[in-house]
């Protein structure tokens, strides 16, 4: 599918792990970004870093930022506290037009769950991506109702790429977030 926002540029890459150059990860995250600001009606001016890292390096962000000494699959730096008021809201509308925030992902974690999901690495990858994104526009998975709108919107921008439902069947390779 092709997406209709221009997608220079979104993404400002920095490759920490070497592994990564073997898997086409910017352009996976300029159309994952693409898609989730086409899906909010913003324009393509927003610009989201990505450091594109290692178990080790993820962990140690993980503790400096989360107290959690573990590597985890991606995490993200909101710019903006966009948080809906009640819990399961969609999160308000920015008028801003800047850096979006910083999502810091791994490979070692991200190739392990989509083996273990038996998915491409790339399809995992987009859907990671897209999660991320929506972090960084407010939503969140702390409450039921708020993981089930997560879920579905990232299904529903999944599909549109033409990746699989990731939650199905558990074909998410037991991902946990949070």
């Amino acid at each position: 599918m092709q997406i209709l926002i221009a997608m220079a540029d979104i993404c400002e890459l920095d490759i920490d792990d070497p592994r990564w150059n073997d898997i086409e990860i910017e352009k996976l995250a300029e159309t994952a970004f693409a898609s989730v600001l086409k899906h909010h009606k913003l324009g393509a001016d927003w610009q989201i870093g990505v450091l594109a890292c290692s178990d080790d390096r993820i962990a140690e962000l993980n503790d400096t930022y989360r107290d959690k000494n573990k590597a985890t699959n991606v995490l993200s730096w909101p710019n903006f506290d966009l948080s809906p008021a009640n819990a399961g809201e969609i999160p308000p509308p920015t008028g801003f037009d800047d850096s979006l925030g910083d999502i810091a992902i791994s490979y070692d974690t991200c190739v392990q769950e989509a083996q273990l999901g038996g998915i491409a690495v790339q399809s995992h990858l987009t859907h990671l991506l897209i999660h991320s994104c929506l972090h960084l526009l407010g939503y969140d998975h702390e409450t039921d109702a708020d993981a089930q709108r997560m879920e579905n919107l990232e299904t529903e921008l999944l599909a549109k790429l033409g990746i699989d439902d990731p939650y199905k069947n558990g074909a998410d390779g037991g991902v946990h977030f949070g």
